[in-house]
Order: C-alpha cells, then sequence, then structure tokens
C-alpha cells in the first residue's frame, strides 16, 4: 500500500530534519571557513605588496643617495681641477710670489724664498739620494749574482 499523502512517521521526519539542518550548518561553516581563508591569503597578499613597496622605496632613496655622492664627488674633482688650474696664483702661490727674492734689476725673481719652498726642496734631495742609495744596492747585488754564477 502507497504512503503517497498519507501520513508520515513524525519522529523520522524530524530526524531528516535535523539532518537536513546539521548539513546545511555543515556547509555554512565550510563556507566561512573558505572565506576565513580568502580574507587571510588576501591580507597575506596585501601585506607582501607593502614589503614589496617598501623595498621599492629603500631601493629608490638608495638610487638617490649614490646619485648624490657621485655629484659630490664630481663636485669635489671640479673643486680640485680647479685649485690646481689656479696653481701659482692660488692661495698658496700669492705667498710664494710675495715671497720672491728681488733681482739686481728691482724685479722678482722666479725663486721663491719660503721655508716650505726650501723644505721641499731638501725632501725632493733627500728623496733623490736615498733612490741612488737603491740604485747603489741593486748594482751590488747584480755584482753577488754575477760572482754566484761564476763559482
Amino acid at each position: 500500500m502507497s504512503k503517497r499523502g498519507g501520513s508520515r512517521n513524525p519522529s523520522s521526519e524530524r530526524a531528516r530534519g535535523r539532518d537536513r539542518e546539521e548539513r546545511r550548518e555543515r556547509e555554512r561553516e565550510r563556507e566561512r571557513e573558505r572565506e576565513r581563508e580568502r580574507e587571510k591569503r588576501e591580507r597575506e597578499r596585501e601585506t607582501e605588496r607593502e614589503r614589496e613597496r617598501e623595498r621599492e622605496r629603500e631601493r629608490e632613496i638608495e638610487r638617490e643617495r649614490e646619485i648624490e655622492s657621485e655629484r659630490e664627488r664630481e663636485r669635489e674633482r671640479e673643486r680640485e681641477r680647479e685649485r690646481e688650474r689656479e696653481g701659482e696664483r692660488g692661495r698658496e702661490g700669492e705667498r710664494h710670489w710675495k715671497n720672491r727674492r728681488e733681482g739686481h734689476d728691482g724685479e722678482k725673481s722666479g725663486v721663491c724664498v719660503c721655508a716650505c719652498t726650501r723644505e721641499r726642496e731638501r725632501e725632493r734631495e733627500r728623496e733623490r739620494e736615498r733612490e741612488r742609495e737603491r740604485e747603489r744596492e741593486r748594482e751590488r747585488e747584480r755584482e753577488r749574482e754575477r760572482g754566484r754564477e761564476r763559482e
């Protein structure tokens, strides 16, 4: 005999209702969990993008510093070239110019009599002497070598 339209067992009806409700609840929970995971991944991606932007800002700052320090080095080289161009007319040269010897004709000669100039000349002379000494030492070494070769 068919149960169509007939009375159903109310307790099994309630059980099926509970099962459906539990399945829906589990499905909603899974959906919430997937949503939390999506939000978490999105936050992580946003954090990573923020870190990347920060690294890019750091690289930009570093490039700016490098460019500025290169400009500063170029300015320093330019100042150095300027000082070299000034040469004898520079601050150092002015002092020497005032200290030049006066010749027989009353004109200043090209020879400076500053202590620093004399000191530089003595230093050059000592350097030449050291170089001559090194050359003599090398010559003696060559003589010893030749002596060993003969033996």
